[in-house]
């Protein structure tokens, strides 16, 4: 099955690199129209650059904006619609995590600041997105929470909170926006990017080699899974949380799919 976009346009938070990037290739890749969003208009400009000329003909613009910021929040959107004439899918993929170690440690603003991004991010875009376009329109949301929302782990526990969160988000949100909006999640495992560098980069092969897919995930991993979120191949699902780990979660749990 070929999964497309043609004739839509899709907005994606934390787009300038990582697997926000690899999930607006891979939806420029399928036809859509791809507003990218992040807060450095430098890295914005190189990506957009990036998937430009990798997809010659491809729509692709950028506009920088805050991810716990409404207000900007609200422009990008304001702007994507001006630029593209819709706003069918949005991918809320911006996130921080400026804390490591046990909870008992953490102090109130790396908390806040987790919070505002990962989880208050999701709702700010969302009712954004909703009330210029998807109200009337309709479209998808994909929310990008993580395996570590999922149960507890060593060192990001606050993280994992705000993943976790998400979650929950994903379903309350499919549950009153439909029918005219899906919002779905992907739950990635360990993936290889800069942004979980200090998670793999000195143990890469022993980590790997307890998932039984024998790999890390890369960021096309979860950009495949999200673009088939946002098609209408996925037009009957909501509220669902795809896990996209090679299997570690299953494993882990002494599940079978």
């Amino acid at each position: 099955m070929e999964l497309r976009l043609d004739g839509k346009t899709a907005l994606v938070t934390g787009g300038s690199r990582g697997i926000g990037l690899a999930i607006a290739r891979r939806m420029a890749e399928a036809g859509a129209k791809v507003m990218l969003s992040s807060r450095k208009a430098d890295d914005l400009a190189r990506a957009a650059d990036e998937l430009a000329a990798a997809f010659p003909g491809a729509e692709v613009g950028y506009h920088p904006a805050h991810a716990a910021r409404a207000e900007e929040a609200q422009a990008c959107v304001a702007a994507t619609v001006a630029r593209f004439g819709s706003l069918d899918v949005l991918v809320n993929n911006a996130a921080t995590n400026p804390y490591f170690g046990p909870l008992t440690g953490l102090d109130h603003g790396r908390a806040m600041k987790t919070v505002e991004v990962n989880q208050w991010g999701i709702v700010a875009w969302t009712a954004a997105a909703h009330e210029a376009w998807m109200a009337a329109h309709g479209g998808a949301v994909v929310n990008l929470s993580s395996v570590g929302g999922l149960g507890p782990e060593p060192g990001i526990g606050w993280y994992n909170a705000t993943k976790a969160a998400v979650i929950h988000l994903t379903q309350q949100l499919a549950y009153e926006l439909a029918p005219a909006v899906r919002v779905n999640a992907v739950a990635p495992g360990l993936v290889k990017t800069d942004f979980a560098r200090a998670l793999w980069e000195d143990h890469e092969d022993r980590i790997s080699a307890h998932v039984p897919m024998r790999r890390l995930g890369v960021p096309d991993d979860v950009a495949t899974a999200a673009l088939f979120l946002a098609s209408d191949a996925a037009s009957w699902i909501t509220g669902h949380v795809l896990v996209v780990d090679g299997g570690s979660r299953s494993q882990a749990t002494g599940a079978v799919g």
